[in-house]
């Protein structure tokens, strides 16, 4: 929101609505695993999908903007912040099923991935070792296909279950999700407007010992390839056959800073903040690294991350 805008936000009609628990004029910093970002006019936690449906029927009743967020991996906010609600989902509740064929396990969309392959591992269930490692929530991870060491959602998922404004409330298969690369029927075509409230995963059965000993071998492997520190995790989509993190690289963009924002060293399609960098030095080094790939090897990097707030000078970039 530009700074001489006026919220249009009706504070009062929140606060009647969500009592207490309403938050406002908060630095989404906190929320964000970048630790950037500017302020929301209000933000709601809820602990339960039932309770994000019910915060999220109220705000579309009211016609106000809102984003739901977990935990805060993959989006980066504008220092303008963002000119509605943030809806922080913490709802979390697990539950596997190794009564039916084939197994699975049901998890909100604010739990947290890496949480539930783990938990799910330790009953000797196979099926998502690829998700250990990932810092995101289930919610996230069924929008965007995440992904990594060879499995991703598209293998896992059985169903999502999501609220719409005009459909309701549905159970959308695996088919219907449409996934692409890092994409899905949600992001390309629903975007906001529609919010995931849970998903069943499928799983097969194995034992703990294997099942952690692939966790361990990608864990190992993260650590080796994947820098430590403050960050959105891979800041852009692998072009088709090659790797954003190659291009960058080679376009001698290792280790360039703007402020105390950097390309790493280690992987050049991971940007850290080493502890004061600000949204707009992150996306300096966005338009940087998107300016100089396309002029070395005419290739236009797509961000993988959400864009979240106001960025005009980034619009380009909006995957």
């Amino acid at each position: 929101m530009p700074r001489n805008a006026t919220p249009t936000i009706p504070m009062n009609r929140l606060r009647e609505v969500f009592g207490p628990a309403l938050q406002e004029n908060v630095v989404l910093a906190n929320f964000t695993t970048a630790h950037v970002g500017g302020r929301a006019l209000a933000l709601l936690p809820v602990h339960t999908s039932g309770e994000l449906e019910k915060a999220v029927h109220a705000l579309w009743e009211m016609g106000l903007p809102f984003h739901v967020l977990g935990m805060g991996s993959n989006v980066l906010v504008s220092e303008a912040g963002y000119p509605g609600v943030i809806v922080i989902n913490r709802a979390r509740n697990v539950k596997v099923d190794v009564h039916h064929e084939p197994f699975s396990v049901w998890a909100e969309a604010g739990a947290n991935l890496g949480t539930v392959a783990r938990q799910v591992a330790l009953r000797g269930l196979s099926g998502l070792e690829w998700a250990a490692t990932i810092p995101g929530t289930v919610g996230g991870a069924v929008y965007g296909n995440a992904g990594a060491h060879g499995g991703d959602m598209h293998g896992n998922l059985l169903v999502a279950e999501i609220l719409h404004p005009t459909m309701g409330r549905q159970d959308w298969t695996v088919d219907q999700m449409a996934y692409e690369y890092r994409s899905s029927a949600l992001k390309r075509e629903l975007g906001p407007k529609a919010v995931i409230l849970a998903a069943r995963m499928k799983l097969e059965q194995s034992t703990p010992e294997a099942v952690q000993a692939k966790m361990d071998e990608f864990a190992a492997r993260r650590r080796q390839t994947q820098p430590p520190g403050a960050s959105l995790g891979s800041m852009f989509k692998n072009p088709p056959d090659d790797y954003a993190g190659r291009l960058i690289e080679a376009a001698g963009l290792k280790g360039a800073r703007v402020g105390d924002a950097e390309i790493s060293g280690q992987h050049a399609n991971f940007f850290i903040n080493h502890g004061h960098a600000t949204a707009k030095d992150l996306a300096a080094l966005i338009g940087k690294a998107q300016k100089a790939v396309y002029e070395q090897f005419g290739v236009k990097l797509e961000l993988e991350v959400e864009l979240l707030g106001e960025w005009p000078s980034l619009e380009n970039l909006r995957g």
